[in-house]
């Protein structure tokens, strides 16, 4: 009997320390360091979706880039409009955006969603989708109200990305 109550206790034991292991790790998820990038942040506030715009272009390739001082690095896609200017497209920040994950090829016909801002005397395309044909979307904003997938739950990640 002593050593049934034992096993009980060491049973409860164990179960109380995963539970708080998980509350730590979820907390500390939640308090990741955004690098520049969290909602609300002096970029994000440069994104308005009341600016929407869109426009077709020539894939040209991916660059790695740090839109202000400080910020983590982040993912833009080059595009070619016309004949002589080439457009940075910034995506997302580089440890939520994997180029190699994204269906896109160099000379590919894209159409692309999101809002224009100035970025040290650079004009930047700030993307909230881009497609490719009928089939092929790549999301990194609500195209409501702008707000960044990386900075929603992953349940609202997952209605966004179900709403298709």
């Amino acid at each position: 009997m002593f050593k049934h109550r034992q096993n009980k206790s060491m049973f409860f034991i164990l179960v109380l320390v995963v539970c708080i292991l998980g509350i730590r790790i979820s907390s500390a998820e939640e308090k990741r360091d955004m690098g520049g990038w969290e909602e609300g942040s002096a970029y994000n506030q440069l994104y308005d979706p009341k600016e929407m715009e869109k426009f077709k272009a020539i894939a040209m390739g991916f660059k790695k880039i740090v839109p202000l001082p400080g910020m983590s690095p982040g993912v833009a896609l080059l595009v070619r409009e016309s004949e002589d200017e080439v457009i940075t497209v910034h995506l997302g920040p580089r440890w939520y955006v994997d180029p190699n994950s994204i269906q896109i090829k160099k000379g590919e016909k894209i159409k692309i969603k999101g809002v224009w801002a100035e970025i040290d005397g650079e004009d930047v395309f700030i993307a909230s989708k881009v497609k490719k044909g009928d089939y092929y979307e790549y999301k990194v904003r609500l195209t409501k109200n702008g707000k960044p997938f990386w900075t929603i739950s992953p349940e609202e990640l997952a209605r966004e990305k179900a709403s298709k």
